[in-house]
C-alpha cells in the first residue's frame, strides 16, 4: 500500500541540514558512478508543459521519478497553482511505488540544499561572513537557510524589485534564522559587502556587473535554467572558477554557460568541475582566498530522489501520512 504524503506532511519532516546531507551523498554517487541520471524528459500538451525527472541512487537505495507540470491557465481556469509537482518513490528491490508525495516544498528545500553543499565546499572558510540574496521569493528563502547551515553568517543583505516581497522575506527569515537582514536598494551594495551571493530571481538577463564582484566571493547561480536566460553575465563567468551540478545539464540548459560559449568568450573546458567531483575530492574546490567561485545549479533528479527517500524514511519513523490500497 503506497503512503500518501501531502505538503504539510513533507514540511513536518524535511529539515535543511538533513537534506543537505543526503544531497551531498547523491552528488558523491553521481561522481562515483553509482547513480543513474537521465536528462529530464519534456512533453508539451496544448496548454502546458510536463517534465519527467527519474533517477536511481544505489548507495542510498533510492529510486523515484518527479513529475512537474507548468500550466499557465491553472490559476484562472481551475484555481490551481501554475506549477505542480509530485514524486513517486519506488522500492528499488521490487519496483513497486511505495510513496506518493507532494513535490513543491521538497523541490524548494532540495534546491536550497545543493547551494548549501556548494557553499560548504567552495566558499571561503572565514568566520562571521556576510551573505547577499538576489530575489525574495520562496527559493531565495531556501538559499539563505542553506547558506546559514553551511557557514557562520552574521549579516544578510537582500535585493529585489518588489518592496513587498523583501518585507515578507525579512520578517519570515529573521524569525526563522535569528539573523540581521537588511534591504538594499542596488545590486552594487551586495557586491561590495558580501562574501557569499545567491541569485534566485526570474530575470532572463544579467542582474549585476560581473566586473564588480570582489575577489574571494562565492556565488550560487540558481534562478535561470533555460538556454536563452541568464542571471550571471559573461564577465563574471570568465573571471570565475566554475563548478557545475552537471556538465551535460549546463551545456544543454544553462544560459549562464551556453551564452558565453556561443559568444566565443569561453569554451566548455572553462567548467572546471562538477560538484560531485569536488565533494568526493577528485578535484579540489577553492585554490585560495582570492578565487571567485561560481556554482551553477540546474536542478537534478538525484536531488529529488535523495530528498524523497529522506522524507519517506522520516515519515515512517514519525507515523505520519495515509496508507492507501491501489
Amino acid at each position: 500500500m503506497p503512503l500518501i504524503l501531502n505538503r504539510d506532511d513533507v514540511i513536518k519532516v524535511l529539515e535543511m541540514k538533513d537534506c543537505m546531507d543526503v544531497v551531498e551523498k547523491a552528488f558523491a554517487e553521481l561522481a562515483n558512478g553509482t547513480a543513474v541520471l537521465p536528462l529530464r524528459t519534456p512533453i508539451m500538451p496544448p496548454d502546458g508543459l510536463s517534465l519527467y525527472m527519474p533517477a536511481y541512487l544505489k548507495e542510498l537505495a533510492a529510486l523515484a521519478c518527479k513529475v512537474v507540470t507548468v500550466y499557465k491557465n491553472n490559476p484562472t481556469k481551475y484555481n490551481l497553482p501554475t506549477v505542480i509537482g509530485k514524486v513517486l518513490l519506488q522500492d528499488p528491490e521490487t519496483g513497486d511505488v511505495i510513496c506518493i508525495m507532494d513535490g513543491g516544498y521538497l523541490t524548494a528545500v532540495r534546491t536550497g540544499a545543493v547551494s548549501g553543499v556548494a557553499t560548504k565546499y567552495l566558499a571561503r572558510k572565514d568566520s562571521g561572513q556576510s551573505a547577499g540574496i538576489f530575489g525574495a521569493g520562496v527559493q531565495a528563502k531556501m538559499q539563505l537557510w542553506a547558506v546559514a547551515e553551511a557557514r557562520d553568517i552574521l549579516k544578510v543583505y537582500v535585493y529585489d524589485i518588489s518592496d513587498e516581497a523583501v518585507a515578507k522575506f525579512i520578517t519570515e527569515m529573521t524569525a526563522k534564522l535569528d539573523l540581521g537582514i537588511t534591504k538594499v536598494d542596488s545590486p552594487d551594495h551586495i557586491l561590495k559587502n558580501c562574501d557569499i551571493i545567491c541569485t534566485a530571481t526570474s530575470s532572463a538577463t544579467p542582474i549585476f556587473d560581473g566586473n564588480k564582484v570582489r575577489e574571494g566571493t562565492h556565488i550560487n547561480g540558481i534562478g535561470s535554467h533555460t538556454p536563452n536566460a541568464r542571471e550571471l553575465d559573461t564577465n563574471l563567468i570568465k573571471r570565475s572558477r566554475l563548478v557545475a551540478d552537471s556538465y551535460e545539464a549546463c551545456l544543454k540548459e544553462a544560459g549562464d554557460i551556453m551564452i558565453p560559449i556561443e559568444e566565443g568568450a569561453i569554451d566548455k573546458s572553462h567548467m572546471y568541475a562538477e560538484l560531485g567531483e569536488v565533494v568526493t575530492g577528485k578535484k579540489p574546490g577553492r585554490r585560495n582566498d582570492t578565487d571567485i567561485t561560481v556554482f551553477k545549479s540546474n536542478g537534478l533528479a538525484i536531488q529529488d530522489v535523495a530528498a524523497a527517500k529522506l522524507v519517506y524514511d522520516k515519515a515512517i519513523e514519525a507515523g505520519i501520512g495515509t496508507q492507501i490500497e491501489i
